[in-house]
């Protein structure tokens, strides 16, 4: 699979800039055909342009359709529109679906979050380690990585979901910007001896919990799209592909299991009968309708987010 290290030009996404790419090629499709051109319509330098031309792509905003082209896709316009869903990036909605999108990716996915998010089993994360395991990773994949391009690699994938923190303990805003911080994810656990002389390094760990903020609505979204990219010919799942296969809901959001069974139980009043759970001591699954059914964006939103 041709797995992505690099474009992102070592900086994180951050909060203004989907919508800032967003406006910018709905006008003029054509804004980062030329990086200098780019660099005065959007106020920024070269690096930043191609950072954001990366991400504008990953998050499945835009997409390329020639050379220097690129068209605004359905998800992207009915998100960041000036009537759209979330022009702002204000809902943590939101943000947990750009995660979605950043994080599923079939075509040239990003190599960290695809590793992290589904192959990495240990129960904390160092940078030492992880690299080691890109490092690794990657030889099996034929690729001639540096060293220098696997840390980069980890680092941005770290920092999309951990803050930046200067000695004080402050946000450094000049490095970190990026919205999905804001999931808490990823959180530092504490600290590990990295060799004899006594440097450490951060611990971190994801958060596995349950997360009402994954409304039932979100969630089913996110099970249709996964469905639709890995099984579109099989009307039945069983719950142990939502739960820990790769790609699946249950592994992207780190969900206990305990906590998708208590949505499964509920997913066929959710989904107005379009999924239905059935429950079995021997092989559990759920059943779709039809796939003529499918959820639309929209209703994610129809109602305010509330905890329970």
């Amino acid at each position: 699979m041709p797995f992505k290290f690099s474009g992102h030009e070592t900086f994180p996404c951050r909060y203004a800039w989907l919508p800032k790419a967003f406006s910018t090629l709905n006008t003029y499709p054509e804004a980062f055909a030329n990086d200098e051109q780019a660099m005065v319509s959007l106020g920024i330098g070269k690096n930043m342009v191609r950072a954001i031309r990366f991400w504008v792509q990953a998050t499945g905003i835009a997409v390329t359709v020639t050379p220097g082209n690129y068209a605004i896709t359905e998800f992207g316009r009915a998100i960041l529109s000036r009537d759209g869903l979330d022009p702002f990036l204000e809902d943590i909605r939101t943000l947990w679906l750009i995660h979605w999108q950043l994080s599923t990716r079939t075509e040239k996915p990003l190599f960290a979050w695809d590793y992290m998010l589904n192959r990495w089993h240990y129960p904390e994360i160092s940078r030492t380690k992880a690299v080691e395991a890109f490092h690794k990773e990657s030889e099996q994949l034929g690729r001639s990585l540096s060293v220098v391009t696997l840390e980069q690699h980890f680092d941005i994938f770290l920092h999309t979901y951990v803050p930046t923190r200067s000695k004080k303990g402050n946000v450094q805003e000049d490095n970190l910007d990026c919205p999905l911080v804001e999931l808490e994810l990823i959180l530092k656990i504490g600290e590990r001896k990295v060799d004899n002389s006594g440097n450490k390094e951060p611990l971190y760990a994801f958060r596995r919990e349950e997360k009402p903020e994954i409304t039932p609505a979100l969630f089913i979204y996110c099970l249709d799209d996964y469905w639709m990219k890995y099984y579109p010919h099989e009307m039945t799942l069983p719950f142990h592909h939502i739960s820990v296969a790769h790609g699946s809901p249950g592994q992207i959001f780190k969900l206990p299991e305990s906590d998708i069974l208590r949505r499964l139980h509920t997913i066929e009043e959710d989904s107005d009968g379009m999924f239905i759970y059935k429950e079995s001591a021997y092989l559990p699954m759920v059943t779709r309708r039809g796939d003529s059914l499918r959820p639309n964006l929209s209703t994610i939103y129809e109602n305010e987010v509330t905890y329970a």
